[in-house]
């Protein structure tokens, strides 16, 4: 892998170039740092309502002044009716200010949102439309993830992927060739779990940028989502860019710690 190549994909759910850190805008971060975040090239941006008072006036005057440089991705908070998704839809261009959105999603798939006739249809006919680009989900049963991949109309796919949790390895991955969505991973750092020593673990213990360049390391994700809370988050994770996937050794060391912490 290239060292543009770990910074940098083509997005081809939304057809844009991307930097493979994307970031979740309600996990803390102030307006001021998300504004930071944009100058340094951050371009993927996971945004919801909640806890992003500050953010949102900020992104919507970046939108206004350069739309297309932007990957929005969003969806309604609840998706158990097709009316749900109309409404989040356009809820959102209202307040952004814009005239698409790039990915809408089903979130968390099977607890928070339901995949039906009716949902998936307002969803494909939201895209036809224009107002939507994408149809997005996220889902933590792997399984089911494999099988909407290989035989769905989604077109991205926000998975729980980590050195604790690398099932998708087995469950999903696998099964993405056949019609090549996007991938987003998200909980990269396992929670912070794994920026903790495990009890009985002696060797060196992770730290953000490291889970980072684990998720980016794979072939088969296309971005990572980081939520920093403060500046300091956000500089120490932008920084994984700049060290380039990880080594065989590192690699080696990275599994086995999350092996373990996983317990």
């Amino acid at each position: 892998m290239t060292d543009e190549g770990f910074r940098h994909t083509h997005l081809r759910a939304v057809n844009k170039r991307v930097l493979r850190l994307g970031l979740a805008t309600n996990y803390g971060l102030d307006g001021r740092g998300f504004a930071k975040a944009l100058d340094h090239g951050v371009n993927y941006v996971f945004w919801s309502s909640l806890r992003s008072k500050d953010i949102t006036p900020v992104f919507a005057e970046k939108l206004k002044a350069d739309r297309e440089r932007y990957v929005i991705a969003t969806g309604p908070t609840t998706g158990w009716f097709a009316g749900s998704y109309r409404r989040g839809v356009e809820k959102a261009l209202k307040t952004l200010g814009v005239e698409y959105l790039d990915v809408f999603h089903l979130f968390w798939l099977g607890v928070g949102s339901a995949l039906t006739e009716s949902t998936m249809g307002e969803l494909v006919k939201l895209k036809e439309e224009g107002k939507i680009r994408a149809i997005g989900c996220s889902i933590h049963d792997r399984e089911r993830a494999g099988r909407l991949a290989a035989d769905s109309p989604i077109d991205l796919f926000m998975l729980r992927y980590n050195a604790a949790h690398p099932g998708a390895e087995r469950d999903v991955f696998p099964h993405l060739a056949k019609r090549n969505p996007s991938v987003v991973a998200y909980t990269a750092t396992s929670w912070r779990k794994l920026l903790k020593r495990p009890s009985g673990w002696q060797g060196r213990v992770a730290t953000a940028p490291d889970c980072y360049r684990f998720c980016l390391s794979s072939p088969h994700v296309d971005l990572v989502l980081t939520g920093p809370a403060n500046e300091a988050q956000l500089d120490e994770n932008l920084a994984a860019l700049d060290r380039g996937p990880l080594s065989d050794d590192e690699m080696t060391w990275i599994r086995e710690f999350g092996r373990v912490v996983h317990g």
